[in-house]
């Protein structure tokens, strides 16, 4: 089998209405959507995306600047093809946007390689589980008011989810803590709660931030200051008793390294686009794995459960609804709360036709 084609459809995905982070407005995600097609008529999916439509170009020229590497490729071999673009791409250094473009052919290979063997990835990889815990992350922005908090919380208790992240990082302290204690109320101390802060703190604001928090009994608090400052997570981490969550925008298995060595935080999130896609995400799982880090993952939601249910320091699936208007099937939950990894071949996700066509740029 060899793969004939590197095929690209940009998308763009509004959604329902605008959501304000600590960061900036969100009012779209927009997908450079990846296809590997084969002379066996198989085919392997992947996508990267950008905010707002900001950059996308750039990815796209980034993602279609790879198709030398994969024409007449045998998908088995695609280790071969990782080599050469990590090789490739070190003018451009591993990082930013060449890592996002690597990211979008190397997850499609994964697909391809799945299908090609009849398998789900996680099968491929020799699963741990066939079912992983999953918190839902798709709301409790901070453009919701506490009485929207509250019932947004509700919703996904009613939709099975038994974990759930909202955000903070108003400048008004005792504000965000109101809306955490709103919320614990709301849920009860059944649920797990996580907690953002999208890097809005200084490392004093982050320690009182967290210790004011503390009684809620968080899972995680999440990204407190610029994901660079390694020494500042570390000091905040040392000084709370909730564990510190970070990782999401470092780029490569190197950069999650670098935040084990620092002790910078007690639970990592490794992004499959900031990765530079799977082969990389997995490499940082396992280096996590040997120093006794638990991961979850960032975003992706189809891609990551079949990855996150081979690993087994896995311990949390972020749910973000943002892609799944372009996917045939959507993840479902078991009794416990759980997202059920599919038994289909490849990532167990396909991208609808019709949608993709509705949705297109």
């Amino acid at each position: 089998m060899k793969i004939t084609a590197l095929r690209t459809q940009v998308v763009h995905l509004p959604l329902a209405r605008p959501i304000l982070s600590a960061i900036f407005e969100i009012r779209s995600a927009d997908c450079v959507l990846v296809t590997l097609e084969t002379d066996a008529g198989l085919a392997g999916e992947g996508l990267v995306f950008s905010i707002n439509n900001r950059r996308l170009s750039v990815i796209h020229e980034m993602v279609r600047s790879l198709e030398p590497l994969v024409l007449g490729l045998d998908p088995t071999l695609a280790g071969g093809f990782y080599k050469r673009a990590w090789s490739e791409l070190n003018f451009l250094g591993h990082a930013g946007v060449s890592m996002v473009g690597l990211a979008g052919v190397d997850n499609a290979l994964w697909d391809l390689r799945g299908k090609a063997a009849g398998l789900n990835v996680s099968r491929l990889l020799g699963a741990v589980t066939t079912a992983v815990p999953v918190y839902a992350s798709g709301g409790l922005w901070l453009s919701s008011s506490i009485d929207e908090l509250q019932a947004e919380a509700a919703a996904f208790r009613a939709q099975g989810f038994r974990a759930m992240k909202t955000r903070v990082g108003n400048r008004d302290h005792a504000g965000d803590v109101a809306r955490v204690r709103a919320l614990r109320e709301a849920v009860g101390p059944d649920v797990k709660l996580m907690v953002d802060a999208n890097q809005q703190m200084t490392v004093p604001q982050a320690i009182r931030m967290g210790r004011a928090l503390e009684e809620f009994n968080l899972t995680w608090f999440e990204e407190p200051i610029p994901y660079w400052n390694h020494e500042g997570e570390a000091a905040i981490a040392a000084a709370l008793d909730t564990p510190i969550a970070s990782g999401e925008t470092e780029h490569t298995s190197r950069g999650i390294l670098a935040m084990l060595r620092a002790r910078s935080a007690d639970i990592l999130m490794p992004d499959l686009q900031r990765m530079g896609g799977a082969t990389e995400f997995l490499k940082a799982a396992h280096l996590a794995e040997a120093h006794d880090t638990p991961i979850s993952s960032h975003l992706f939601s189809e891609m990551s459960l079949p990855l996150l249910a081979a690993l087994p320091n896995a311990i949390f699936l972020e749910h973000m609804p943002w892609f799944a208007p372009i996917y045939r099937e959507r993840i479902e939950l078991d009794a416990d709360g759980n997202a059920i990894v599919p038994d289909r071949p490849g990532w167990g996700f396909s991208f609808d036709p019709e949608a993709v066509r509705r949705f297109a740029a």
